[in-house]
This record gives structure tokens, C-alpha cells and sequence, in this order.
């Protein structure tokens, strides 16, 4: 790659990820006015990638400009730590996740009562269970329905239970269950109630992290091709500075 190309290219990419890391920053400032604890949470993490892709960028972008071959030598390390992150990180977590059974590591971090009832307070005020009923008009419509791991898991209770349903969203309660799966007395219709406590309803959202994972796992993926034609660029940027100092 020529000389002035490969600086160019990187000073342009890094001044481009240097807006998208306060654009990311300024939607982290953004959750934190949020009245919804879940995205609240979310606030430090956030603002926080935001800050590392800004330090890294700025160090890439004047690197670049200056042609000077240290701070792009610190931009390539920082790069390859991050390329490494972003590889270990899916392979490790897909490995995991590929488990016929859920590992007990998992299990036990949704049965963490602390960690559950910080996920129950963000299901409650999601809309899977609410909208059911306006979702499903009919009963029958209701019952040919697939319902996804989190509508099947957390919003009703459990088939073997053998409740009536009377709408999407209401089942007969006054029918005596047929099974003694603890779900079937920890269920109630009431809409913060619903079936959160339910060991279906953790079962669910295991289910529903599993496959979002993939998604999760082929973007990283790419991310990290991404970052590996970034950081061949880098080398040449590099190599390039390297011998315009030594002209000098």
C-alpha cells in the first residue's frame, strides 16, 4: 500500500470512530436520564466503551497525522488486544452456550436471587407480556401461535399445568392443576406477576441469551475481520512514518 494511502485511510477511519465514540458516550449520558433501571444499568459500560474507542482513535488519528511511528505503535498494540478480546471472547461464550444443557455456571447466575430480580424487574416492564392480548386477538389465534422463548416461558404458565386459557393473557385459575411442577401455584394472572418467578420463565430467558448469542457471536466475527484489515493498514501507516523519520 502507497505511503500517503495508508496514513490517509487510517487518519480518515480513526476520525470517523472518534465521532461514533461520542456519539456512543453521549447515548450512554442519554440512558442515564432514563427512569428505567435496566437501561440505567447500562449507563457506566456504555459510556465507558465509548471513552476506550475515543483514546484509541484520537492515538490512531494523530499517529497518522503526525507520521508519528510511536503513537501508531502504541494504536497497533491496543488494536491487537481488542482484535485478540473480541475473538477469545466469542469463541469462549459460543463454546458455552453450545452446551446441550445450560452450564451451571449460567444457572446459577440467573438463580442468584439479586441477579433475577434485577432481570424480573426488566421483564416486567418490557412489552413481551403485555402486548400478548393485542398481539394474539382471538384464542385461537393464540394457541396456533409460536410464541418466543420468553412469551412461552415467562407470560404463561406452564402446558403441563393444564389451566384453561381464557385469553392471551388471562387463564382460569380456578381449575385445579394437573401437574405439582411448582410453576403452577407460582403463576397468577396479575401483570407483574405473571409467571417471572418461574423456573420456565429463567428457562425462557436462557433460551432467548442463547440465541441472540449467535447473532452476538457472527457480529464479532466481522468485527474482528474489520480489525484485522484496520490493523494491516495500520502496519503499513507505521512502516510508512517509520521511514519518513528516518529521511529526516
Amino acid at each position: 500500500m502507497g505511503m500517503g494511502t495508508s496514513t490517509f485511510v487510517i487518519r480518515w477511519i480513526n476520525f470517523l470512530t472518534m465521532l461514533l465514540a461520542i456519539a456512543v458516550a453521549v447515548f450512554g449520558v442519554w440512558m442515564s436520564t432514563h427512569h428505567d433501571n435496566c437501561r440505567r444499568s447500562l449507563t457506566i459500560p456504555v459510556i465507558g466503551i465509548g471513552a476506550v474507542i475515543f483514546l484509541v482513535s484520537i492515538i490512531g488519528f494523530l499517529g497518522a497525522l503526525k507520521n508519528s511511528s510511536i503513537l501508531l505503535w502504541i494504536y497497533l498494540i491496543l488494536l491487537c488486544f481488542i482484535s485478540v478480546g473480541v475473538l477469545v471472547f466469542t469463541v469462549l461464550a459460543y463454546k458455552e452456550y453450545q452446551l446441550h444443557d445450560y452450564s451451571p455456571w449460567f444457572v446459577k447466575q440467573l438463580n442468584n436471587t439479586r441477579n433475577w430480580k434485577h432481570l424480573q424487574s426488566c421483564l416486567v416492564k418490557s412489552d413481551d407480556c403485555k402486548n400478548l392480548s393485542k398481539k394474539y386477538k382471538t384464542l385461537k389465534q393464540y394457541k396456533l401461535a409460536k410464541l418466543t422463548p420468553i412469551e412461552a416461558g415467562c407470560c404463561r404458565p406452564p402446558s403441563e399445568c393444564g389451566y384453561p386459557a381464557v385469553n392471551a393473557s388471562h387463564y382460569d385459575m380456578s381449575f385445579h392443576p394437573v401437574s405439582s411442577n411448582k410453576d403452577c401455584k407460582l403463576y397468577k394472572n396479575a401483570r407483574d406477576i405473571k409467571c417471572y418467578n418461574c423456573d420456565s420463565c429463567k428457562a425462557g430467558v436462557a433460551q432467548y441469551m442463547k440465541t441472540e448469542w449467535r447473532v452476538v457471536a457472527i457480529f464479532n466475527v466481522a468485527l474482528f475481520v474489520v480489525l484485522s484489515m484496520i490493523y494491516f493498514v495500520g502496519c503499513c501507516a507505521r512502516r510508512n512514518a517509520a521511514r519518513i523519520r528516518s529521511k529526516d
